[in-house]
């Protein structure tokens, strides 16, 4: 194991999930002391914290501006629709999992118009079938997508469908709640109006507040158009910039252990640095998996650095309560599946892991399957027939 990667403390386990996640101890100790919100230090750290993250978006031009925002990361998926999307307006929502379709509930319940393509459990949205849907419906004002579909794994062609939604003069929302700060979503390559994510996904922070970057011209524009008070972007960037303030309450503690994870991906090498060590940890836990006979839902072209979702194997002593508690007792907490198809679990390459942690992952996976007498991870037929339907 690297120096930089330290095993969590008091004998906590390793969380392989999408976040929240093993964050450090310098992270975790960040919120040991107590700040006034209105104090002016206390300003001076949302401040850094909002430059830190513009300039993890290759914006050199000063277009974008960072709006963080109090709760977990749907509510400022629910911020960033009702800010953005006017009332009169029309969203394509491209699916293909569990966090596409809570966008399409979100526009339900702010009464916006919208309309789904929906992929299934891991087909990625492809840039002509939105060239498609807006010549079909002209209507169509803004497109989001998902950028990692934790629900799979599934890394979706964000570039792909940028290019088909600015060649047909539309407007892009980004939901990169799962891989900003780790797969690379350059503003000057993929021009979105306004993107999100959380404080406790690649970055390392933990869970509390999410953020919306969007362009300062879109922000402007969506004063008065929020339906709701407390996430209203509009109002919240306005008074931040007015005042340096939160307008409500902010986790204070989250914020700065937030900032202390923003410095750490900062030393690790940005984007490009946490991207390699996430994407070193996806290699090792597939390929010692594979050998012990388990197999990806998805093919490696689609696998994302994030979390890879792997088929229950078929053999008749496997259970997955079983198998999910025999890791835990081993340091390891898995997450089990989402596919309607086929039994599956995920384990997350995100976090305080490197390849050394994985490793042990394999071992405990391993000793476990001898432990239940499973002697192949070998997938149900069906398993194998769903992937095939996957698109090259």
């Amino acid at each position: 194991m690297s120096n930089a990667i330290m095993a969590p403390k008091m004998g906590e386990p390793y969380l392989l999930t999408p976040g929240p996640l093993t964050t450090s101890a310098k992270t975790k100790e960040a919120m040991l002391r107590d700040w006034g919100s209105w104090d002016g230090e206390f300003r001076a750290l949302t401040a850094e914290m909002r430059e830190g993250l513009l300039e993890l978006t290759g914006d050199t031009e000063g277009v974008l501006d960072c709006v963080p925002m109090q709760g977990s990361g749907s509510f400022s998926v629910e911020a960033m629709l009702g800010s953005f999307v006017p009332r009169n307006g029309k969203v394509l929502v491209l699916s293909n999992g569990a966090y596409g379709m809570r966008i399409a509930q979100t526009l339900e319940y702010l009464n916006r118009d919208h309309t789904v393509i929906n992929k299934g459990d891991y087909m990625p949205p492809r840039g002509p079938e939105v060239t498609a849907a807006i010549e079909a419906d002209p209507a169509i004002t803004h497109v989001i997508i998902v950028h990692c579909e934790t629900s799979s794994g599934i890394l979706n062609p964000v570039k792909e469908i940028a290019d088909a939604v600015h060649a047909a003069g539309r407007k892009l929302l980004v939901d990169s709640m799962s891989a900003f700060g780790a797969v690379p979503l350059d503003f000057n390559e993929i021009p979105y109006v306004a993107m999100v994510s959380s404080a406790n996904k690649c970055i390392e922070g933990v869970p509390g507040f999410g953020f919306i970057i969007a362009r300062k011209d879109e922000l402007e524009a969506a004063k008065g158009r929020s339906h709701s008070l407390s996430l209203d972007v509009h109002a919240q960037w306005a008074h931040m910039n007015k005042t340096g303030q939160w307008r409500f309450t902010p986790p204070t503690h989250v914020v700065v252990a937030f900032l202390e994870a923003l410095r750490a991906h900062k030393a690790e090498g940005g984007v490009a640095g946490r991207g390699a060590r996430y994407t070193e940890n996806r290699d090792v836990v597939v390929e010692g998996l594979r050998e012990l006979g388990f197999e990806t839902l998805l093919k490696d072209r689609w696998v994302s650095p994030i979390i890879v979702t792997f088929f229950c194997p078929a053999h008749e002593n496997f259970n997955f309560e079983t198998f999910y508690e025999s890791m835990k007792s081993k340091g390891f907490i898995i997450y089990p599946g989402k596919l309607t198809v086929v039994d599956s679990f995920r384990i997350g390459c995100i976090g305080q892991m490197d390849a050394g942690v994985m490793r042990q992952v394999v071992a405990a996976a391993k000793e476990t399957l001898a432990e239940m007498g499973v002697d192949t991870a070998a997938p149900p037929e069906i398993a194998l027939i769903e992937r095939a339907k996957l698109a090259a």
